[in-house]
């Protein structure tokens, strides 16, 4: 990607995907800022010229070596980080899409530290930003036919 992460002019758009398997979701730990450590689903910048289904798709068989079909938004999220001083250090607006999975071992890759499948029951025991836990639940809520707020 040929935009600048730190302290961009502009909000980076970012594709992420939600893959159920079972009653398992695909999660990657980030490799790099601003969410170096924490758990979330596979996804990254979109590049110029390429649609949110193909950037999703991209960044799920870069980061952990599987295949999906991306379908349907679930959420859109803003994740703004400052710095000490108040000025925006990173700005993503993420759009999280419906994944399914097609094949493909779960394996870390590019930048995810560890990559692999969850249970829904561990989510709320794993350091994951708000609104990726967010986006699960509201898959989870779609795919079980409720809706969610």
């Amino acid at each position: 990607m040929s935009v600048r992460r730190e302290y961009p002019t502009a909000p980076i758009p970012s594709a992420h995907a939600i893959i159920l398997r079972g009653d398992t979701v695909l999660l990657v730990r980030r490799a790099h800022p601003p969410s170096q450590g924490r758990w979330s689903v596979p996804g990254g910048g979109i590049e110029l010229g390429e649609t949110i289904s193909q950037a999703a798709e991209r960044e799920v068989r870069e980061e952990c070596g599987i295949q999906i079909r991306a379908g349907p938004i679930i959420d859109v999220a803003d994740n703004i980080v400052r710095d000490r001083s108040g000025r925006v250090q990173f700005h993503y607006v993420v759009i999280y899409v419906q994944g399914r999975y097609v094949g493909g071992e779960a394996c870390s890759a590019s930048d995810a530290a560890d990559a692999g499948w969850a249970r829904y029951e561990e989510l709320e025991g794993l350091d994951m930003h708000p609104a990726a836990r967010q986006a699960i639940r509201r898959a989870y809520a779609m795919r079980h036919g409720k809706v969610e707020s």
